[in-house]
């Protein structure tokens, strides 16, 4: 049953992060042509951007070397944008040689974080940052700014909301055209959310910059998400069947599943132009190739009468 509810967006684009974020931290090597096939059927299911893979260096997230293998497959699938995340100048030099017009750059709002994920300070990551995201603007690419560890860090506990608005402000200064909030490990709660998004505000970062990716450790996904939409934000991260976590914090569990956002959203009448069949159906499918059930609760549900993927 469809009931809306008062002062939320009409549209919401999700950011599909499964193919990236979701398989990242896999142990077993996924083979390129299944990550390929995963994307084609994401889109098919009626998601327009995905993001498809990372140029960091092989060492560190060995699941995503082969980059430039699968970034070919799948570049060229109609309407759709496929954002890459690019660590550094090598990783953007990679990107731009095979035509990815979407990067992302991936910073962290704690020491502690940007030490573990990034072998660097937080001032140290944004000076490397600032020219990636410069002479990605030149190229013409669309940037995307992650920021994580925006609520809670796994050694430092707690982060300052004003710390969080700094890192927030440089990003954008830099450059970057969007800005995702990063619940890293999970630990966000609605009032918490409210008071981030208002704090940005007031610093002068609009909410039609602002993305919001939760994950769910503690439940609180869907209620921090409906939170941020109530504010006015319209872009929310999310991955097909609730796939991944993170590999340099190991209290992250798996992120928001996109089916439990989109059956949160057709119940409220917002428009996400996703089929829930089909994109449940391609959860369920990935999730056979991993040899596991998916955790997300609609996938669960609904598994068992989704419409199968239609080849074209």
């Amino acid at each position: 049953m469809v009931v809306p509810a008062p002062d939320l967006p009409a549209r919401v684009r999700i950011h599909e992060v499964g193919a990236r974020d979701g398989l990242q931290n896999e142990k077993s090597t996924v083979p390129t042509e299944v990550k390929a096939e995963f994307i084609r059927r994401l889109a098919d299911a009626g998601l327009t951007t995905i993001e498809a893979t990372s140029f960091v260096h092989p060492k560190w997230v060995p699941q995503l070397a082969d980059a430039e293998q699968l970034f070919p497959l799948v570049r060229d699938l109609p309407g759709v944008h496929l954002p890459v995340l690019v660590p550094n100048g090598r990783g953007l030099d990679r990107a731009l040689a095979l035509d990815a017009n979407r990067v992302a750059v991936f910073a962290s709002a704690t020491e502690s974080f940007a030490k573990a994920n990034l072998n660097r300070t937080v001032d140290e990551s944004l000076a490397v940052f600032a020219p990636v995201v410069a002479r990605a603007k030149e190229e013409g690419a669309h940037v995307r700014g992650y920021l994580s560890m925006c609520f809670g860090d796994p050694w430092e506990g707690a982060v300052p909301i004003a710390q969080v608005v700094r890192v927030c402000r440089a990003l954008v200064d830099m450059g970057c055209d969007e800005l995702s909030l990063g619940d890293t490990i999970g630990v966000a709660t609605p009032g918490h959310v409210l008071e981030l998004l208002a704090a940005l505000n007031e610093q002068h970062v609009p909410t039609d910059l602002l993305g919001v990716h939760f994950h769910d450790t503690y439940g609180q996904a869907l209620a921090n998400t409906l939170a941020a939409l109530q504010h006015g934000v319209t872009t929310v991260d999310a991955s097909a069947g609730g796939l991944g976590g993170c590999p340099f914090a190991k209290s992250a569990t798996g992120n928001l599943a996109t089916e439990d956002l989109v059956w949160m959203l057709q119940g409220l009448g917002i428009d996400s132009g996703v089929d829930l069949d089909r994109l449940t159906a391609t959860s369920v499918w990935m999730a056979e190739q991993l040899g596991r059930p998916s955790p997300s609760r609609t996938v669960r549900a609904l598994g068992k009468t989704a419409q199968p993927h239609k080849e074209q």
